[in-house]
């Protein structure tokens, strides 16, 4: 996330479905995340799966992580978008959703779930482009939804608790003044 995007309140700016410089997920939606995260693993035969920020950040994964420096791919995998993101824009495109990279043994295939989400896909030939591409689809949208669900928590008001106002602190605090007098 860039810094300096604040307002004149000091409130951090914030642009529908882009990430506060620390996102809160919640465990509900933490494990939901991860539920698809595994569904992706599992039915396209893929090695592993990542889900990133724009930042390099690595949010949750799924899969044999022991043969990749994941803070190292992460970053990579980032800059990856941002530079694809500043090619589209020279050809006139605002943005190429997904871009596939081709190995001689392995594959990378990668999606963006919204403007600061990024889903890879690490797969071998016992999985078919075809197939991943389509799964891709089908669990991008569960997890966007997910994260449109995430920040719609983030942007409520904290509810007052009955009996835990401003009034309940101030009392408290005086009771706490009078036990050290």
């Amino acid at each position: 996330m860039e810094s300096g995007n604040c307002c004149s309140r000091g409130r951090p700016k914030k642009e529908p479905g882009t990430l506060q410089k620390s996102l809160s997920i919640f465990e509900e939606d933490y494990w939901a995340i991860n539920q698809q995260l595994s569904y992706l693993l599992k039915s396209t035969n893929a090695l592993i799966v990542l889900l990133i920020d724009r930042t390099g950040q690595v949010i949750t994964s799924a899969g044999d992580l022991s043969r990749l420096d994941v803070p190292s791919f992460a970053s990579l995998q980032a800059a990856d978008v941002a530079a694809t993101s500043q090619l589209a824009s020279l050809i006139g495109e605002k943005e190429f959703g997904t871009l596939f990279h081709q190995g001689r043994r392995d594959s990378i295939y990668v999606a963006l779930i919204n403007s600061n989400i990024i889903l890879v896909v690490i797969f071998d030939d016992r999985a078919t482009l075809g197939l991943v591409r389509v799964r891709v689809k089908t669990v991008g949208e569960q997890v966007a939804r997910i994260f449109e669900r995430i920040f719609a928590k983030l942007d409520r008001k904290p509810v007052a608790t009955p009996g835990f106002d401003d009034d309940f602190a101030l009392e408290a605090e005086a009771e706490i003044d009078n036990l050290f007098k």
